[in-house]
């Protein structure tokens, strides 16, 4: 049985409670074409299952992945499945990543098609928070696509309980605002860029989740999560690790600096 999440914080003003340290499930699933400094070996599924439940049972309650993270969904699915009312849950639309390419779009039959595949890759009946996933140009996608308008429709529908722009920009995530009930930006010491923007969206009641807070393994852990969770419109850190001790290490810092 998880923990209860020490020092939590809700998703949002009418979102759920979630723990300050959440987990980003990239490299449980792709080792290719990554952003990371060093390379890695994909975990096989026991040792996946082994690392999400343990995780699970530490007090991490969010959990992040993506159809672009390649076999990441379906490895959750399997390992937590039993498990799906102990944790937050959010996944994206837009990219999918399939031999060794990335392609994206956000068409609504697309979108659609992400969406009823997720459900079925991760063995559940509804997403609780599904992000547009943003190559960049976050304005042409939210003002010229069929995104925005498509997962209203599926929030309005019960498949998705709540929506968001996982963008590159300020400008995309200050759009955001008007449709979305969370946003997942880059903060970190190296770039505050989308600061104004986190301020702006938690005073409208938007959940704020803050990725690469670590600037992918560059920045000191203890530093620089301190540092995330100091902004009190931040909901949750996503960090990614294949080290389920390491892991519990950077939970006791974001407990630490919740408490501070």
């Amino acid at each position: 049985m998880a923990q209860q999440p020490v020092g939590s914080r809700r998703l949002g003003a009418h979102g759920p409670l979630v723990s300050p340290l959440g987990f980003g499930a990239f490299k449980i699933g792709r080792n290719q074409k990554t952003k990371y400094g060093a390379s890695y070996d994909l975990p096989d599924q026991p040792e996946v299952t082994a690392l999400l439940n343990g995780l699970l049972d530490s007090g991490i309650t969010y959990f992040d992945t993506a159809p672009a993270y390649g076999l990441s969904e379906e490895r959750i699915g399997i390992a937590l499945s039993h498990r799906r009312k102990e944790f937050t849950l959010s996944t994206k639309v837009g990219e999918t990543f399939e031999n060794g390419e990335s392609t994206y779009d956000f068409s609504r039959a697309k979108i659609e098609a992400s969406v009823q595949r997720s459900l079925q890759r991760l063995k559940t009946d509804t997403l609780d928070l599904v992000f547009i996933h943003s190559p960049g140009d976050d304005l042409a996608i939210l003002n010229q696509t069929d995104a925005v308008p498509t997962l209203m429709r599926l929030r309005d529908s019960g498949a998705i309980k709540a929506i968001g722009l996982s963008g590159k920009s300020p400008a995309g995530a200050l759009a955001a605002i008007e449709w979305a009930d969370a946003i997942m930006v880059e903060y970190h010491l190296q770039d505050c860029s989308h600061q104004a923007a986190m301020t702006a969206a938690a005073a409208a009641g938007l959940g704020v989740v803050v990725k690469k807070g670590l600037s992918a393994g560059a920045l000191p852990a203890d530093e620089a999560i301190r540092f995330v969770l100091a902004q009190p419109s931040v909901s949750t850190l996503i960090v990614g690790s294949l080290h389920l001790d390491h892991m519990q290490s950077n939970l006791a810092i974001a407990r630490a600096a919740i408490q501070v």
